[in-house]
């Protein structure tokens, strides 16, 4: 059985994983909400305006009522940089799909590495999760490394899964981490 924490704040060597705020907007939009560099292979367009992403943000603040919602600002240095979260869950297999995003700007520093492997403990280890998963597009093989030094398997492609907001379709590959393998890594 889970035992749903909800969104608390993680602490890395490098990174503070805490709640989004409203006040958060400016700084996610200029961060990597306008970038089409960023949100390539995601399923949101580009923000046209910080409005945008500050109407998405009272969303997400709404959300944070819910035991069971996971989803991390992430901050390096003082400076917002990205977002990490379940992006889906279910409670009858104990499973969670993991999403992340993150300026352009941070990229290749292994700062995303970082968060996930700190959700990935805290989901495992406190919350109890049986399996999480990670799935990104194959022309984004950055996002597949990040999966693979944090422990998460290859289970598969699927091709012309997802549909991108550009409207390009795109191979998407599915990796998948059990609790006992990270325990059994845990114990190495």
């Amino acid at each position: 059985m889970l035992r749903h924490r909800g969104t608390v704040e993680l602490h890395t060597p490098r990174l503070t994983l805490r709640r989004f705020t409203q006040a958060d907007a400016q700084a996610m939009f200029d961060a990597w909400a306008h970038d089409a560099r960023v949100t390539r292979f995601l399923t949101w367009a580009p923000h046209a305006s910080p409005e945008t992403t500050r109407e998405l943000l009272e969303g997400w603040c709404a959300r944070y009522a819910e035991p069971a919602c996971y989803n991390w600002a992430m901050e390096h240095e003082g400076k917002l940089i990205g977002n990490i979260s379940v992006v889906r869950h279910s409670e009858q297999s104990e499973s969670a799909e993991l999403g992340y995003c993150m300026g352009y700007d941070f990229w290749n520093r292994g700062l995303m590495t970082e968060a996930v492997s700190a959700v990935r403990d805290f989901l495992f280890g406190e919350v109890g999760f049986h399996r999480l998963e990670i799935s990104h597009a194959v022309k984004n093989p950055g996002s597949g490394r990040v999966a693979q030094k944090c422990g998460f398997r290859y289970e598969g492609t699927k091709r012309d899964y997802f549909k991108c907001s550009g409207g390009e379709y795109l191979d998407i590959a599915f990796t998948g981490l059990l609790r006992s393998d990270w325990e059994n890594e845990r114990r190495v």
